[in-house]
């Protein structure tokens, strides 16, 4: 008998060495459709869905034998069904869907995640390497390749949305008339935000294959209230006008220097009693749970900058007092890890 039968750690320990290749059997069926397949067909036996993927029967077989070990499919009496969190996860197209999620860490992250001890061991993101170009960040090379760039920002999109609404209803909203959105992608956030603040308009501040995204979705759903800007954050001046600065998954990109640069000039372009909004993932202070935080760093420090991560609220806090702000505070407990954070000119 195992010294360790019964610890949650040891059950954790097992599920996770088995989890690389369990992902990437959920994408598959996600990739196959299996999901929608299921949600338009429920208790469908084996040759109904081994006729709708197209796959080899075996293969088929091995397949869902992995899903259903995750617990996202389940097999009652030799017909197959989605789980209650397949069904509400998996099975739709909408922009929301964690289809899109899981399809852009398939593509995206994981695979840099081979290159993780030569990455940490450099001190540099050497899994981007494996891109074209000499940009030093993954988003600046993802320019180059527009299919993937693309899939890239659905996921994005897609995990934002997860998210979102928990930013979308503070209050300290409803007092902002024109917001400054800084690497607001394609303004999936700003969108959602003009929608539930009719006196909010929004500039999405980004780079210019980024805004282009934005240009058939935020900025065409609300012509009049999202406005698109394309431009380097770091290098170019933010556009005058905003009484409100929104950093929306951005800052925990970038290193202590660059995001005290970024706060310094929110801080410059804004008139007095203008606001600042950090919103993102926050780690414990004690930086040891949450693990999609941990997650997001190990990809930031491996393909997407080199350096960055979840950071706790009280950096931010403490940057945020750097550059100039008052009446700091961080709202905690918010959706998959999130905080926000705020400030006063």
């Amino acid at each position: 008998m195992d010294r360790h039968d019964g610890d949650p750690v040891l059950d954790r320990f097992h599920f996770l060495v088995n989890a690389p290749a369990l992902f990437n059997a959920v994408a598959t069926a996600v990739e196959l459709r299996v999901f929608h397949f299921l949600s338009e067909n429920p208790r469908s036996g084996f040759e109904e869905i081994r006729a709708y993927t197209d796959l080899p029967a075996h293969q088929l077989r091995v397949l869902l034998q992995a899903v259903c070990t995750t617990g996202l499919l389940r097999r009652e009496g030799g017909l197959y069904l989605n789980s209650d969190v397949a069904a509400d996860l998996l099975a739709s197209d909408a922009e929301d869907s964690w289809g899109h999620i899981i399809v852009g860490w398939k593509e995206v992250y994981y695979p840099a995640f081979v290159h993780m001890t030569k990455a940490l061991k450099a001190g540099t993101n050497l899994a981007l390497d494996t891109y074209p170009g000499d940009e030093p960040t993954l988003y600046q090379r993802l320019s180059r390749n527009p299919e993937l760039e693309a899939v890239f920002h659905r996921a994005m999109s897609a995990f934002t949305l997860q998210s979102v609404d928990a930013l979308v209803e503070r209050e300290e909203f409803t007092s902002v008339r024109r917001l400054l959105d800084v690497g607001g992608g394609d303004g999936t956030t700003s969108a959602r935000l003009v929608a539930r603040h009719p006196e909010l308009v929004s500039t999405v501040f980004d780079m210019p294959s980024v805004s282009k995204l934005g240009e058939d979705k935020a900025a065409a759903a609300h012509p009049d209230r999202v406005e698109l800007h394309p431009g380097d954050i770091f290098n170019d001046v933010f556009p005058v006008g905003a009484d409100a600065v929104l950093f929306s998954h951005v800052l925990e990109i970038f290193s202590e220097d660059q995001i005290l640069g970024l706060m310094k000039k929110a801080y410059d372009s804004l008139p007095e009693g203008g606001k600042v909004f950090v919103y993102g993932y926050n780690v414990s202070d004690d930086e040891t749970t949450g693990i999609f935080g941990a997650r997001l760093g190990l990809y930031f420090n491996v393909l997407a900058s080199g350096q960055g991560m979840a950071y706790p609220a009280r950096d931010y806090e403490n940057w945020l007092r750097q550059a100039g702000f008052g009446d700091v505070k961080t709202v905690t407990g918010l959706p998959y890890e999130h905080g926000l954070t705020l400030g006063v000119k």
